[in-house]
């Protein structure tokens, strides 16, 4: 269980309020950035992160202008080092953008590429409690990515693919290789690959449920990060969890957008 995030990094809001404001979130698998002026967005942008992220960070800034920019995700040290820009945790950037898309929303489940987190937030929308899980790939999108190509499918239609499966087959380990041996051994024996798949994304549900309810997370909940954009997992989350669960157009872009919105503070 983590403590109180760490303080941002920033600088004086543009005055007036009026400024351009670019959100970044340097993911392990994707950059998105956010600009924004007086509330409205102007601008959406995604790259993928590649083995040169803060090449890839000057690539999708190329053109812009901007009056402050704020850098979030697991690259937001790095962008700091090397670019005009503050930093926010993806925390606080996730919950600044889930309740400004959601008012009236009580947690947050951002499941990235990297990493796990489930969020408590207050009525007034501050983070109480948290819990990241970021030792491993268990129940990440890197581990639905690993055991999508291990399945022989695209992990665009992974999400897919697993609905078109039977229950009844469990998948009892989130370690990747384990999981994977245990995949190749329910193979072995006739079980369809979607059935395996449906096991494989239930078994990341079920690990993102315990998190929610350790943090005690009241609904309703906003379901963000890149895997929301998998159906299989947005409909599982929907099934299990006792409560409402709200998904973003660009549940990809909460993050830049928490962080567009927090370089607007004072």
């Amino acid at each position: 269980m983590k403590g109180p995030a760490p303080a941002p990094r920033r600088r004086p809001a543009p005055a007036g309020g009026g400024g351009l404001l670019a959100g970044l979130d340097i993911g392990s698998r994707s950059l998105e950035l956010v600009l924004m002026q007086e509330g409205e967005l102007l601008d959406y942008r995604r790259l993928p992160t590649t083995y040169d992220p803060l090449g890839q960070c000057r690539r999708i800034l190329e053109g812009l202008k901007w009056d402050r920019l704020v850098a979030t995700g697991y690259g937001r040290e790095l962008a700091a080092n090397h670019l005009d820009c503050d930093t926010l945790t993806e925390i606080q950037a996730h919950a600044l953008g889930a309740r400004h898309l959601f008012p009236h929303c009580r947690g947050v489940l951002d499941i990235g590429g990297q990493d796990t987190k489930a969020m408590a937030l207050s009525p007034q929308g501050r983070v109480v409690k948290f819990e990241m899980n970021d030792r491993c790939a268990a129940g990440t999108g890197k581990f639905l990515e690993f055991m999508a190509t291990g399945l022989q499918v695209p992990l665009e239609e992974f999400g897919r693919f697993a609905l078109e499966g039977a229950p009844g087959v469990e998948i009892n380990s989130m370690c990747t290789v384990f999981a994977e041996s245990e995949a190749t051994s329910l193979m072995a024996r006739g079980r369809p690959p979607a059935d395996i798949a449906l096991a494989l994304h239930r078994a990341v549900i079920k690990r993102a449920l315990a998190m929610l309810r350790r943090v005690g997370v009241s609904p309703p909940v906003v379901f963000s990060g890149g895997a929301a954009l998998n159906r299989c997992l947005v409909e599982l989350l929907r099934r299990e969890f006792e409560g409402e669960v709200l998904v973003p157009p660009r549940p990809e872009a909460v993050g830049a957008l928490g962080a567009a919105l927090f370089a607007g503070r004072d």
